[in-house]
């Protein structure tokens, strides 16, 4: 069982920048691949990004693409999500998700196991 806490959410305006942090607690974190994800109101949850363990390898949704910036931390068990020049449509609830070896290229949201409970992030115009 892996335990994910997210945590640095909050209110910012378009153009502003922000970290999500994941904490994860119960296995060896080095052992997995870690994604985020995020759903808007009414809509689907989808993909944002993922790292393989090693975090040699990461992959991002075109739409956050050159602004958002995926890493890990093994030695802390964290992995990070650097928001930049946010934009009202990456307002959502993100959520960070855990699978146990894998690629960075697994985008659907069965392909991974674990979850945290998501943190909410506002970017207003």
């Amino acid at each position: 069982q892996v335990q994910l806490i997210e945590s640095g959410g909050g209110l910012v305006q378009a153009g502003g920048s922000l970290t999500l942090s994941c904490a994860a607690s119960g296995r060896t974190f080095s052992n997995y691949t870690m994604g985020w994800f995020r759903q808007g109101r009414g809509k689907e949850r989808e993909f944002v990004a993922a790292i393989t363990w090693s975090g040699g390898s990461t992959y991002y949704a075109d739409s956050v693409a050159g602004r958002f910036t995926i890493s890990r931390d093994n030695a802390r068990n964290t992995v990070y999500l650097q928001m930049n020049s946010l934009k009202p449509e990456d307002t959502a609830l993100y959520y960070c998700a855990a699978r146990y070896g894998g690629s960075a290229y697994y985008t659907a949201t069965g392909l991974y196991d674990y979850w945290g409970q998501g943190i909410q992030v506002t970017v207003s115009s």
